[in-house]
């Protein structure tokens, strides 16, 4: 049975942003996350563990992004939290640093 009409997306543009945000905004957001998490607590550990909870949360970003309704908003939300985890990352590493 084929998908009703009116859940799908008619613009190319809006199809590309929600595929492209879900595949690389969504990886870039976990790893972001695993690296601020290392960058404050005991980085062994949450790399070791981020081998299987990155998937985990790659996937829920996945579907979050083809929740969305517009494409780009989704990429902004993704840039504006991969942007935040960078900032923690980044005062993780000056107040904590590994070497």
């Amino acid at each position: 049975m084929p998908a009703n009409k009116k859940y799908l997306t008619p613009s190319p543009w809006q199809r590309f942003a929600k595929i492209s945000a879900a595949i690389f905004g969504g990886f870039i957001v976990a790893i972001m996350f695993h690296m601020a998490l290392a960058s404050w607590f005991d980085h062994v550990a949450v790399i070791i563990t981020s081998t299987f909870s990155a998937f985990v949360l790659w996937a829920v970003l996945m579907v979050v992004a083809f929740m969305g309704k517009n494409g780009w908003k989704v990429w902004g939300i993704y840039l504006l939290a991969s942007i935040v985890l960078g900032v923690a990352c980044y005062f993780g590493n000056q107040t904590n640093p590994i070497i």
